[in-house]
Parts: structure tokens; C-alpha cells; sequence
């Protein structure tokens, strides 16, 4: 049998070009790499942090908040006084007042909106004057001790300067007005730290009269005032104070008058509390 290698060649010719044809169509349908995207490059960002609390709460006595918040408050002044003597005896007698003064810091401890315990620490300078009827020797100490004849009748002046650490109750009212009413009640333990006499008709003039002068000494004390704001946490304070010592103020050297020589004193306040 005579094969027909025309029609042969014509089939693989066919069959050559439908293998090719699928193998194109084959290529185009597979699917490419997705598109390169471009991205932005990495920014670092920096998130403040929130700032510190103040730990310490400062409180205002004249804004009302729902709670209370316990606070100290520091405060100086400067008290101009006058003071005196008063005695138990017959033999001696006080004979005037002495001006003088309380300068010192002044320090508060709240425990509600209306109480503070009060203390501080003060410089005060006051004194009396004391008349003996009968003649008495009077010790002075400069240099060396010294003592002085005084004749009945004849006065001396002391000028005594303590150091003292007042311990108190300080009671407040709400805010009336522009500002608010105080009530400060208390003792003052005080140290001797300096004491003048002065005797005029023995030409005496600030001679040293710690010889004649108790070293300790403690006190009672009842103040009252206002307080008027001036900013936030400055007040401006005004009042007046009365003072009396509980023990003897003079010693009874020799054959001086047996008797209790006490000193009181009125001050009016004038300060600022901050």
C-alpha cells in the first residue's frame, strides 16, 4: 500500500502549529507577579508622655471643695507690744508698762478646713517695772558681779529678751466676706536669753540682770484677728493677742522680798502667711 506522505506531511505540519498555538495561549493566561507598591519609609514617632503630678497639693482655705486635703502653711510676723509686771506682795509693786516686740516664723498644721495646730518659733523683747518699799540689794553681772543698793521707792526697769516655741489650737471661720476670722489659744514655752535693768538713780542703764532673772519660763496666750487674701497663697494678717506667764519671772537673791513677780503683755498682730 502506497502511503500518501503528502497528506502525512500536512497533518504534522497541522498538528505542529495547534501544539504551538495552545502552548501561547497557555503563556498569556498565567497570571504575573502583582505589582511592586512603594511604601512610604518607616517614621519613628515620639509620644510625649504625660506630665509629672506635682505631689505636693497646695490648698486655698477660701475655695470649697468636696474634700479636704491636709496642708502646711508657714507664715512670719512681727508683733508690736507693751508688757508689764504683776505681783502678789505688798513689799512690791509694778509701776508701768515697757514696749518692746514678738518677731518670728510662724508655722500651721491643718488636720480639717477650719483647724490647724499653730506653733513656731518667736523672738520676743518685753519687760515691766518694779518698785520695792523696802531697801534691797540688786546683783548685776558684766564682767564681774556687782551689788547694788536700792533704796525704797527707787524703780527698776527690766528688759528681758526670750527665745520661745509657742504650741497652740488655731480655729477658723468660712470665708465672710473678703477674708476670715481667727481664734489662736495656747502655751509658750520660753528661755531667758537676755536681760537688761535699768536704774536711774543709781545711773544705771542696761546693766546685766540675768543674775536676777529665772532661766525658764511658761506661758499662756489668746489671739484673735482676720486674715485677707492677697493671692492665692499670701494672706495679709491682723490681730490682737494677750500673753501672761504662769511662774516667777525674778529670783529672790538675799534677803530681796519673797513674792511671785508675773508679766503679761497685749500685742496686735501684723503678718503674712504664705
Amino acid at each position: 500500500m502506497k502511503r500518501n506522505y503528502k497528506h502525512t506531511t500536512r497533518r504534522i505540519i497541522a498538528i505542529i502549529a495547534i501544539s504551538f498555538t495552545l502552548m501561547c495561549c497557555n503563556a498569556n493566561a498565567q497570571p504575573g507577579y502583582p505589582p511592586r507598591l512603594f511604601m512610604q519609609p518607616y517614621r519613628s514617632v515620639i509620644v510625649p508622655y504625660p506630665p509629672a503630678q506635682n505631689n505636693r497639693q497646695g490648698y486655698n482655705p477660701y475655695i470649697q471643695t468636696g474634700g479636704f486635703q491636709p496642708f502646711i502653711n508657714f507664715g512670719i510676723h512681727f508683733d508690736p507690744l507693751i508688757s508689764w509686771f504683776s505681783t502678789d506682795s505688798y513689799d512690791t509693786r509694778s509701776n508701768g508698762m515697757v514696749p518692746g516686740f514678738n518677731f518670728g516664723i510662724s508655722y500651721n498644721k491643718y488636720f480639717g478646713p477650719n483647724y490647724s495646730f499653730s506653733s513656731g518659733i518667736d523672738i520676743i523683747n518685753a519687760g515691766g517695772r518694779l518698785v520695792n518699799n523696802e531697801t534691797t540689794h540688786f546683783e548685776l553681772k558684766d564682767y564681774t558681779s556687782t551689788i547694788l543698793t536700792v533704796q525704797p521707792g527707787e524703780e527698776i526697769t527690766y528688759n528681758i529678751t526670750y527665745l520661745s516655741v509657742p504650741l497652740g489650737l488655731k480655729l477658723q471661720t468660712n470665708r465672710i466676706g473678703y477674708g476670715r476670722f481667727f481664734t489662736d489659744i495656747g502655751l509658750d514655752p520660753r528661755i531667758v536669753v537676755g536681760g537688761r535693768a535699768d536704774i536711774q538713780s543709781l545711773n544705771i542703764k542696761g546693766g546685766n540682770a540675768l543674775p536676777e532673772l529665772n532661766t525658764f519660763n511658761l506661758s499662756f496666750h489668746i489671739m484673735a484677728g482676720m486674715e485677707y487674701p492677697l493671692s492665692e497663697n499670701n494672706y495679709f494678717v491682723v490681730g490682737i493677742g494677750y500673753d501672761k506667764s504662769l511662774f516667777d519671772i525674778t529670783r529672790d537673791n538675799g534677803d530681796q522680798p519673797s513674792n511671785v513677780v508675773t508679766q503679761k503683755s497685749l500685742s496686735f498682730r501684723i503678718g503674712i502667711t504664705f
